[in-house]
């Protein structure tokens, strides 16, 4: 009994407990804020491709699969992209097949073969049947990268995968797997062993009952890379892939260790295979007897070089003797691969190449700058400057305006862009690169926006002078260490070594290596500021690469600080991290350091973030990943107790999502945004519960996030940048707002300048919309409801209404609007003058001015319902002008719409007449009894014509006619106003002089006008009332 009364207690408590967690949660329904969305800025510079293809008998269509940025197609031979896995899957792609014999049937395996050390891994095989307007998962999930897919040539549902599997450990999840039924079963019919995973895959053109495959023994740790080992070999099918024969050591293969290795078939003659092996005796071997034999017939090292990142070989399809194989550059032999010419496409670094079966001067090449296509065998390519696949790693942002944001591009140089622009779209000319190279820390200097810090591999950290182009070395400590492992160095520098400027002294920049380093005249001398920060155990100082070829590029360099941040509340607070897992404080500007690691925090954890909480001293998140040691799970800290003390704050981010950044919102306490290797989440509780914040986001790595003004800036490892405009909503969100059915966010302060009304292009980035965004939520709108947002200034003047049920002779214009959350952008703009249907101007405009920098106001109105807002219009900092010319301007333009409308109301009052008269007469049978009153009619109708041709050219009825028949004085207005809107100035004394001038014009002949209508048409409706005219007759 005592047993079961104890059981009721603890079911109590746990209910009890589960209550009192929701009370406390603050979690927030996302439909309050799903309208706040991404925008991709750009820039459209392509980032890495490892898998291409295309489609036989489709010349202009083409596949790319980016590392990190998902599948994207072109319809156009390369000349624009557009991404099709979006909405379904994203991430990065190893492989990409079409089916020959149904191209509307596509495989993608996913997890990238370049195994870099910023490599994502996969989710398994995804595909579609109708030409990737669709897609379904179709298995293979743990499978983590999957270099190649081969499709059977007549029969789609017949397909292989090579899986290479996960890097970090060790798996049973490698092999080539085959299905018989479209993806719906798969069976793993070769293994070599739970290290060695499949690398490359290739049928037979000629008999699809014949297979290769190549195995290979990769492991990445957090601090080495290892190419090759027991189970790397060359394997070879003859039944479809049911059983594979080991070839490795068949007659004139090398023997020994070896590493990756590439292999092709020719689709001209089978009997000839060619293996490109990574081994001591390394190179391209050639079969002149289907693998029986080989020869070693090229062993140099440009085709060979830095192995594990290439080892690609592409068989011509119409020539036996044409052999292409891809490295830095790609290289061509056209003697059966004994001798090779060496090629440039736009970007080096070459990974994957597709030639057209039925015709091998088209194809498409795959490489660290995305894709490029090709009619001619490669003498020209299409560019990879219209590809937003580009991949960052760090990413911040300077004081101009507009503010532009910095990062570095993998594989690219760095970038400084411009977040907005006036312009429609944000191109190539609102970005250039910067200090630092590809895999840069970015540091502006706090007092001189031009001045810019850079880091790179190598320990290398240049300073750029913007305004005068010039670039200075100022490395803490110059001793180059390519080639070398980290043991070998005083300091020790990752290629992503971090670099920032103190919040309290504005002179003062540290860079970090496995110490810390302070200068405060720009690098001329640097100040070492700490002990070793890191565990610095020999064991992962050690060269990386081998165990055939080395690669120390300063990518794997362990025992480095990976992570810094000084508080701005406290001055001379400063926090590190390091790569090997220790988390340091010191509180007197380095004098003394402590070691406050996370207890309960794995060992070996990479720090990747470390954020000051912005509200209470002596609290700091810090993030950390261990996926380089095969966990894949988040990693969050937070202590506010300058690190006695600890909390994982994790929950509700994906099992698999690790993190890599963390900001904490200024404006908000405890509302935090996390950066993980699957997407974006928002915490409203500080960290105590974490919600989706992908939005439309596509679903793709975030490696860094900045705020700044307001907005969320995310660098992605695939999909180039993006920003939320207005984080303000989340600013305003609490209990009471979440439970109503109607709310108006205040609007987040706008400058008064012009953006892309949300325009998107395929090859430029999109820019701000422009305007004021006016966020609002609507739980649900009823058919008789009317919804309606109005605009005041600040002395309560009506400006403009936009209704869904808009009142025509009001002149409102439509509110498009959903259920739920809705972001409407006003243009800013006051009401223009009347326009007239039809008419033909040029280089004229009807519109309004542009709302002056000031105070004003939004009403929402749901039926009788209101809801009021203020908000305010900047200055925008960049304008010349001052708020009493702008106010000069506005005045002036609204003068000349006064005009342009009493015109254009006078030019359809005289259609009226003169339709009115043409009436009449139709409606007079006998001409001769009313000759008099039809003669009335006829001189005034051409009084007012003369008039009309005066006011306006009424010969010109297409867009360039006004280049035959000249302009007349409403046009010659109408384009003052176009000139005086150039810009935010007052208007000029001779546009001044030349409005007065044009206006007594335009009023004397309103006035004549004004006196016809008065006098000639009171005249004739007194003689038609007058007479027995019947206006309708009926036949």
């Amino acid at each position: 009994m005592k047993k079961y009364v104890l059981l009721v207690i603890f079911i109590l408590l746990s209910l009890n407990a589960k209550v009192n967690a929701q009370k406390n949660s603050t979690k927030v329904s996302s439909e309050y804020f799903s309208a706040v969305e991404w925008r991709n800025i750009g820039p459209f510079r392509g980032g890495r491709s490892a898998a291409v293809a295309g489609v036989s008998g489709k010349a202009n269509l083409f596949y790319m699969g980016a590392t990190g940025g998902g599948v994207w197609k072109t319809n156009d031979a390369g000349n624009t992209w557009q991404n099709i896995s979006d909405g379904f899957f994203g991430g990065s792609v190893g492989a990409v097949a079409v089916s020959e014999s149904d191209n509307n049937v596509i495989y993608v395996g996913m997890g990238e073969k370049t195994v870099r050390g910023n490599v994502s891994s996969g989710d398994g095989i995804w595909k579609s049947e109708n030409a990737g307007k669709s897609w379904k998962h179709i298995g293979l999930k743990n499978s983590r990268h999957i270099p190649r897919m081969r499709i059977h040539p007549t029969n789609p549902d017949i397909v292989f995968a090579g899986v290479m599997g996960d890097l970090y450990k060790p798996t049973q999840e490698r092999g080539v797997y085959k299905s018989t039924d479209g993806g719906t079963n798969w069976k793993k019919v070769l293994f070599s062993n739970e290290n060695a995973g499949v690398v490359d895959l290739i049928i037979d053109p000629n008999n699809p009952r014949i297979l290769y495959a190549t195995t290979w023994n990769i492991r990445r740790t957090p601090y080495s890379l290892s190419s090759g080992g027991d189970g790397s070999a060359l394997w070879k099918s003859t039944d479809e892939g049911e059983n594979w024969t080991n070839i490795s050591t068949n007659k004139g293969l090398p023997d020994g260790l070896w590493g990756i290795s590439g292999v092709a078939v020719s689709p001209v003659n089978s009997d000839i295979v060619w293996a490109l092996i990574e081994n001591e005796k390394g190179g391209i071997y050639k079969s002149t007897d289907a693998g029986k034999t080989f020869t070693l017939i090229n062993s140099e090292r440009k085709l060979r070089q830095r192995a594990w990142y290439y080892t690609r070989l592409y068989a011509d399809t119409q020539d036996e003797n044409i052999l292409y194989v891809l490295n830095v550059r790609y290289h061509k032999s056209t003697d059966g691969g004994k001798t090779y010419k060496t090629y440039n496409a736009p970007h080096g670094d070459h990974h994957d190449l597709w030639i057209a079966p039925e015709d091998n001067q088209r194809m498409i090449i795959g490489d660290d700058g995305g894709a490029q296509v090709s009619f001619d065998a490669g003498e020209n390519w299409s560019t990879y400057m219209n590809q937003p696949t580009s991949q960052f790693y760090r990413v911040t942002t300077d004081n101009h305006f507009p503010y532009r944001i910095l990062a570095a591009q993998q594989d690219n140089s760095t970038v400084r862009i411009s977040h907005r622009t006036s312009g429609r779209f944000i191109t190539e000319s609102d970005w250039s690169s910067t200090a630092g190279g590809e895999s840069a820390h970015i540091a502006v200097d706090p007092l001189n926006d031009e001045i810019v810090y850079g880091g790179s591999y190598g320990g290398l950290l240049t300073r750029k002078n913007h305004k005068t182009g010039e670039t200075r070395a100022v490395n803490v400590w110059p001793d180059d260490p390519m080639g070398h492992g980290a043991e070998d160095f005083k300091y020790r520098f990752q290629w992503n070594f971090p670099i920032f400027f103190s919040p309290n002294n504005k002179k003062k920049l540290y860079a970090g290596s496995n110490h810390l380093h302070a200068t405060e005249n720009e690098g001329q001398s640097w100040e070492l500021i700490s002990p070793d920060l890191t565990r610095n155990d020999p064991k992962t100082l050690g060269a990386s690469g081998g165990p055939i070829t080395k690669d120390n590029t300063g990518v794997e360099y362990y025992g480095t600080i990976f992570a810094a941040a000084e508080s701005a509340l406290e001055p001379g607070l400063i926090w590190t991290g390091s790569d090997d897992g220790l988390v340091h404080v010191s509180k007197n500007n380095g004098t003394t350091w402590d070691n406050v690691t996370p207890k309960k925090m794995p060992e070996w954890m990479m720090i990747n973030c470390i954020e000051i909480n912005p509200f209470v001293k002596g609290s700091v998140y810090v993030v950390g990943t261990k996926y380089k040691s095969g966990d894949y799970r988040p990693y969050i800290y937070k202590t506010e107790n300058y690190g006695q003390s600890w909390k994982q704050i994790t929950n509700g981010i994906g099992d698999e999502s690790f993190t890599r950044a963390l900001r904490a919102d200024p404006k908000r306490k405890g509302l935090l945004y996390a950066g993980t290797e699957r997407g974006m989440y928002v915490s409203f509780d500080d960290g105590k519960n974490w919600e989706s914040f992908q939005q439309n986001l596509p679903i793709v790595p975030i490696t860094d996030l900045a705020i700044k003004n307001n907005n969320l800036i995310a660098a992605t490892q695939g999909r180039s940048l993006w920003i939320i405009d207005d984080l303000t909503p989340l600013h305003q969100l609490n209990k009471t707002i979440s439970k109503q059915e109607m709310v108006l966010y205040q609007p987040k302060n706008a400058y008064n300048m012009s953006g892309g009304n949300g325009k998107t292009s395929r090859t430029a980035g999109t820019n701000h919309a422009g305007g004021v965004a006016v966020n609002y939520f609507i739980k649900k709108e009823n058919e008789k409801d009317t919804i309606s947002l109005s605009f005041y200034d600040a002395n309560d003047n009506f400006i403009k209404k936009y209704s869904t049920k808009p009142n025509k002779e009001k002149k409102e214009e439509k509110l498009k609007m959903e259920d739920g959350n809705n972001i409407f952008y006003w243009n800013m703009m006051y009401p223009g003058a009347e326009k007239v249907k039809g008419m033909i101007l040029w280089w004229a405009s009807l519109s309004g001015p542009m709302a002056l920098p000031g105070t004003y106001k939004v009403i929402l109105s749901v039926n009788d319902k209101t809801a009021k807002q203020n908000f305010t219009i900047l200055r925008n900092p960049n304008s010349e002008a001052s708020i009493s010319e702008m106010k000069m301007q506005f005045d002036f333009i609204n003068d000349i719409n006064l005009k342009m409308t009493e015109i254009h109301k006078a030019l359809k009052n005289i259609k009226k007449v003169r339709n009115q008269v043409n009436l009449l007469k139709k409606s007079i049978k006998n001409k001769k009894k009313y000759k008099m009153l039809l003669a009335y009619a006829d001189t005034l109708v051409k009084k007012i014509t003369k008039i009309e041709e005066t006011l306006y050219q009424t010969k010109s009825k297409s867009g360039q006619d006004p280049l035959n028949f000249p302009i007349r004085l409403n046009n010659k207005l109408a384009h003052l106003n176009s000139l005086t809107r150039i810009g935010n100035y007052a208007p000029t004394q001779q546009a001044i002089d030349f409005k007065n001038d044009i206006t007594k014009e335009i009023d004397t002949e309103l006035a004549k006008l004004n006196t016809l209508f008065k006098t000639s048409v009171s005249e004739l409706n007194k003689q038609v009332k007058e007479s027995d005219i019947d206006l309708i007759q009926l036949d």
